[in-house]
């Protein structure tokens, strides 16, 4: 269990210090310095990416409950 948890916050922080990270270099930017540096990360890719995964998941667990569904109603009724 301490393991999961570690794997969790350890991404967790990992996601969230470069977030803040290219977050600090686009206020740089947007406050009239010249960013120097790009990105870690391509923020909106990241976005629709995890649109997709997460339709994707939604999609899985309601046709998950509806076998489940089926099946119970199968074995109780």
């Amino acid at each position: 269990m301490r393991v999961l948890f570690g794997l969790i916050l350890g991404c967790a922080l990992t996601i969230g210090g470069a977030y803040l990270y290219d977050s600090h270099k686009a206020l740089a930017v947007a406050n009239g310095g010249t960013a120097q540096e790009q990105p870690l990360v391509n923020w909106p890719v990241v976005e629709r990416k995890w649109n997709i995964f997460s339709s994707e998941a939604r999609d899985q667990l309601q046709q998950m409950g509806e076998r489940a569904r089926e099946q119970w109603q199968k074995h109780a009724g």
